[in-house]
């Protein structure tokens, strides 16, 4: 698969391929035999990775860090593990914040919604 049609696959920039395999988020991609990128199975496996790392706020530092991890065999098993572990944290802390402002917006709709009916809006004190 050509830069372009994975650029356009995942909607993302043919720069930031190249950026990702530049600074080591990815393994070098495959090539053709005129060194032109011919992504494959196993490098599209790598960017989909990269992406869902990017997306749940992993830094770039420690997707490269992952991947050294990685390129250096099975005896780094438990360090990926670990930065994953770590990552898995953040994100169940930042899933728990997110249901709290859920709470608290829906019950905010509710009041308006409830005002719409009534034509009257009433707030408890503590709201605002």
């Amino acid at each position: 698969m050509t830069i372009k049609s994975t650029s356009e696959k995942y909607g993302i920039s043919q720069y930031t391929l190249r950026y990702y395999e530049k600074i080591g988020m990815i393994p070098p991609v495959t090539r053709t035999s005129g060194g032109i990128r011919d992504y494959k199975s196993e490098d599209l496996d790598w960017v989909e990775l990269v992406l869902c790392m990017r997306n749940s706020g992993l830094p770039v530092k420690v997707m490269v860090e992952y991947l050294k991890l990685y390129q250096m065999g099975d005896s780094t098993i438990i360090a990926r593990m670990e930065l994953l572990l770590a990552q898995q944290e953040i994100l169940l802390e930042q899933k728990k914040n997110i249901a709290a402002t859920l709470e608290r917006l829906n019950y905010k709709i509710s009041r308006y919604e409830i005002a719409i009916k009534t034509g009257k809006l009433t707030w408890d004190n503590d709201d605002n």
